[in-house]
């Protein structure tokens, strides 16, 4: 596997500050001509996931970074009254249960007699509905802080360095994101490496409290391994 970009080898400006979104990364929730896959795919879905609309990505993107998040899972059909329903339903997984994601700006457009059948079947799973607002998924820090995290989900991280991180953090706990880029010996920038492994499940970012920065809190993940 070889790096991605030039955001894996080392500079100066990414030892002191990350990087910050570009202006067309910009928390939009409008919908907008798709770039890109229209499948998302993370550490924690069981299987890839249409997410056509950015706002439904979004969602995913923050769930996959949120550390009570354990699993995502996708349900595209059901069937009521022997009646087949597309139901397009992503529930996610928290330590608190199980939740149906209801992204407000993704909503399906279904006529009468399908949303009454998918609201049916929907009811028959038994979740709590986890209803986003475009505002809630606008919020900040969260929303560029998951965005700025997610761009470096394909870096590639050496075997070499990732077990230093992740032996850090498990033998030290919890720490700075600047006093473990400082800790970690390594003849490459470790700050995309860290960002990679959030995107893997194998470290914890808070990226809720404040905007990314040294100051930011890293921890080992308890799904995490070490090879």
């Amino acid at each position: 596997m070889t790096d991605i970009d030039d955001r894996s080898k080392p500079t100066a400006a990414m030892r002191h500050a990350l990087p910050s979104v570009s202006s067309d990364e910009s928390c939009s929730t409008e919908k907008r001509p798709e770039t890109a896959p229209p499948l998302f795919v993370s550490a924690k879905t069981a299987t890839a996931i249409p997410a056509r609309h950015p706002a439904l990505r979004d969602a995913l993107i923050q769930a996959s970074l949120d550390p009570s998040v354990r699993s995502i899972a996708y349900i595209p059909s059901a069937c009521v009254a022997s009646e087949p329903v597309e139901l397009e339903a992503v529930v996610v997984q928290r330590d608190d249960g199980g939740y149906l994601l209801d992204v407000v700006p993704a909503r399906r457009v279904r006529d009468l007699e399908q949303e009454g059948l998918a609201q049916m079947a929907l009811a028959e799973l038994g979740l709590r509905p986890m209803v986003l607002t475009a505002e809630e998924m606008r919020r900040e820090p969260r929303c560029t802080n998951g965005r700025l995290v997610w761009s470096y989900r394909q870096t590639a991280v050496p075997v070499g360095l990732r077990m230093r991180i992740l032996l850090t953090l498990r033998d030290e706990g919890p720490m700075s994101l600047g006093d473990l880029l400082k800790s970690i010996q390594s003849d490459v920038d470790p700050a995309p490496a860290v960002m990679a492994l959030a995107c893997a499940n194998l470290v914890e970012l808070d990226l809720v409290s404040h905007p990314l920065s040294p100051t930011t809190l890293v921890s080992y993940s308890d799904q995490g391994e070490i090879p």
